[in-house]
């Protein structure tokens, strides 16, 4: 599979701060590629590099789709407050030259149909995340740039979008997601890669990550309640066992790490 994305060696410093430092990956072609780290790491400004919002000062990147195959939905992303939904989303198709008839569709997809004629300012904030999201896809972009899309939002109201973007992604867009909700991350994307201070600290699919990180441990629960955590080296579990016999076990569980404290052990910073 073709890279959609490839970044080389770029650096950019806003003023006397390194905002980007060396930040080389790729992102492959109908991929989920979560770009993960806390508030200031250097997200935005690399969507705004990847998107010719801004140039970066050393290094190189490609991107293998024009400005009309791309979508963007930033947290600056906006509406016309006064102007229907429907009215809004047909001025995204119209600059992109396609049919009236993308409006309805993406409208019904982004389940906003029946709304269609309320104004963007009497709309929630959940409801006005969607509108957004269906403005950067009534063109069906080949890449997808979401900047913390589910920010803030309720829980029924993220998991309509998660679902949206797994439709997106099976029709043939590739999408790029910065986000600092680990859970987020580990559900939906196929690769992810920590930003730290402008720079990647690691790489990779997150079931292998958590597994490369896992702790060597595993927690055995007996039925009185107690509790033992001990290697997962078979002659200590095996002593353990043999010692609380008389407690009678109820379960043995692995202790694996998440995507978050994974951050966290690389970079002694948690995702705020």
């Amino acid at each position: 599979m073709k890279n959609m994305i490839e970044v080389n060696h770029i650096h950019i410093s806003l003023g006397k701060k390194k905002v980007l430092n060396d930040l080389t990956f790729h992102v492959k072609e109908q991929e989920i590629f979560g770009f993960l780290g806390p508030s200031g790491a250097g997200k935005t400004t690399t969507i705004k590099i990847l998107t010719g919002q801004l140039l970066a000062g050393e290094g190189d990147f490609f991107v293998d789709a024009s400005k009309d195959e791309i979508g963007i939905l930033s947290d600056n992303t906006g509406a016309y407050e006064r102007l229907t939904v429907y009215r809004n989303v047909l001025f995204f198709a119209e600059l992109a030259n396609v049919p009236k008839k993308a409006v309805s569709d993406v409208l019904k997809k982004v389940k906003l149909w029946e709304d269609k004629d309320k104004k963007v300012k009497n709309l929630s904030k959940g409801m006005k995340q969607r509108l957004y999201l269906a403005c950067a896809i009534v063109h069906k972009p080949k890449l997808l740039f979401l900047d913390e899309p589910t920010a803030a939002l309720d829980p029924a109201t993220t998991e309509e979008i998660h679902e949206l973007l797994r439709e997106l992604q099976k029709s043939g867009t590739t999408i790029f997601l910065t986000t600092h909700n680990m859970e987020e991350a580990d559900e939906l994307c196929d690769r992810v890669a920590f930003l730290n201070k402008g720079k990647i600290v690691e790489l990779g699919k997150p079931a292998e990550l958590k597994l490369k990180y896992a702790k060597d441990i595993v927690k055995v629960s007996f039925k009185n309640g107690k509790e033992v955590e001990v290697s997962k080296d078979a002659k200590q579990l095996m002593q353990v066992l043999k010692e609380n016999s008389s407690l009678g076990l109820r379960a043995i569980h692995s202790e694996e790490a998440n995507l978050a404290q994974i951050f966290l052990s690389l970079t002694g910073r948690e995702l705020k």
